[in-house]
């Protein structure tokens, strides 16, 4: 292993972290594809259902600063392997609630309040990670890699949900994805270390080529304060955009499914292909966004490379997500949406490589902020999106999410790349 992987361990963390987030995704998509049974068996209305996607987003987001924090300081491994052992733990307990019994409702609700809280340790301690094993100059890359695990994870939830529905019943969507959790722990516990230098595979090479990339910021040892975190505006600025973010993802992995079957009239069977290009086009557009962020930060500046990149990533995702509702046909209307998604996540790479630029050793924490942010935008849409179907249709749902997307794009102008933490008392 040592010699396959030569000069190359940290490629090899980024991989596994890409494991680690399909997994991930492919539990927070699932209770999607599930979503019209689960309401049948618990005898749910759609606003109750958007209750219990909303009770995972709540402990998601509740969690990520502190879950950052706790990165910081116990190191990325530990906390990684335990959040998904968490995590796994408690999918398989949402297989296990059972149906038809006064207050279950308010049981499942709180199953999946406490998954969110195990998962969201996961993406600020993969930015921990990122701050200390990734040179500045390959973050968008390794961050689209990291990311496209998203869309690989929630691509791959349609077909495999709808199969287990169709063979089995929908509990056991669940049991898959919390052995896969366990396994995946398991391997990452193993292979990961905390620092390049903790590692036993890697060589000095490898350690020299890293070192020489990362900023000098985050050579330091100690996490900031909490009030020189909060007291930034570019985290605030930063975060407020990942809100808008999140509140445009999450109309995907909460409502997107039930949309095609049951408002555009998709049958099930291509309402799990269709289901698909969304998660696959975010999977492509995070890998594509990070290789351009970074070509577009060395060849012009970060500024361009990751602020202005962003900002016009998000318009033209609003723009898709608006022509989708002028579709008559529910084919090429779900393809516009899947366009919608596949330029969203060309930004990603980019809020996350920036949080990790701006932070250094507190990449876990501000990165936690940051998506603090987008977790309560994704509780949002959990819940609006139905409130606003119902008052004024499906249609006004999506174009509030353009409506965000918009807002997030100008929230991109105000972030400074060349700020920091460290710097910011002096610099403003």
């Amino acid at each position: 292993m040592k010699t396959l992987f030569r000069g190359r361990i940290r490629w090899v963390l980024v991989a596994w972290m890409f494991v680690i987030c399909a997994v991930a995704y492919l539990d927070r998509v699932n209770i999607s594809v599930a979503g019209s049974h689960i309401e049948r068996d618990f005898h749910l209305t759609p606003v109750q259902l958007g209750w219990v996607f909303g009770a995972f987003l709540l402990g998601y987001a509740v969690f990520q600063a502190p879950g950052g924090r706790m990165s910081d300081r116990f190191g990325p491994r530990r906390v990684i392997a335990v959040g998904t052992l968490w995590w796994a733990t408690f999918t398989a307990l949402t297989s296990l609630v059972p149906s038809g019994v006064a207050g279950m409702l308010a049981v499942l609700i709180g199953v999946r309040f406490m998954l969110g809280l195990g998962e969201a340790v996961i993406l600020p301690a993969f930015n921990r990670v990122v701050a200390f094993w990734i040179p500045s100059q390959e973050r968008g890359r390794a961050n689209g890699w990291i990311f496209a695990g998203i869309g690989a994870g929630s691509g791959f939830a349609p077909p495999l949900s709808t199969w287990l529905l169709v063979h089995y019943e929908w509990r056991w969507a669940f049991r898959v994805c919390a052995l896969l959790g366990l396994a995946t722990a398991a391997v990452w516990f193993a292979i990961a270390r905390n620092r390049p230098q903790e590692h036993p595979w890697v060589e000095p090479t490898e350690a020299e080529h890293i070192r020489s990339g990362l900023p000098q910021k985050t050579a330091a040892a100690v996490a900031a304060p909490w009030r020189s975190i909060l007291g930034s505006r570019h985290v605030w600025a930063i975060t407020a955009s990942y809100f808008a973010y999140g509140y445009a993802a999450y109309i995907y992995f909460t409502w997107f499914f039930k949309y095609l079957n049951e408002v555009r009239g998709l049958d099930l069977k291509h309402t799990a292909y269709y289901g698909m290009l969304p998660f696959l086009a975010m999977a492509v557009g995070s890998t594509v966004g990070g290789w351009i962020s970074d070509g577009l930060s060395k060849r012009v500046n970060k500024r361009v490379g990751r602020c202005l990149f962003g900002a016009a990533a998000m318009t033209l995702s609003g723009c898709f997500i608006a022509l989708a509702m002028l579709a008559k046909n529910p084919y090429l209307a779900a393809v516009v949406l899947a366009g919608g998604a596949g330029t969203l996540y060309l930004a990603q790479s980019a809020f996350w490589s920036i949080s990790a630029d701006l932070a250094g050793s507190s990449a876990g924490s501000v990165s936690g902020v940051m998506n603090m942010g987008a977790q309560i935008g994704g509780a949002a849409t959990a819940v609006l999106t139905p409130l606003i179907a119902g008052h004024l249709g499906w249609p006004a749902s999506f174009l509030a999410t353009t409506a965000m997307c918009l807002v997030g794009a100008a929230a991109w102008l105000l972030v400074d790349p060349s700020a920091s933490l460290k710097t910011r008392t002096a610099a403003g």
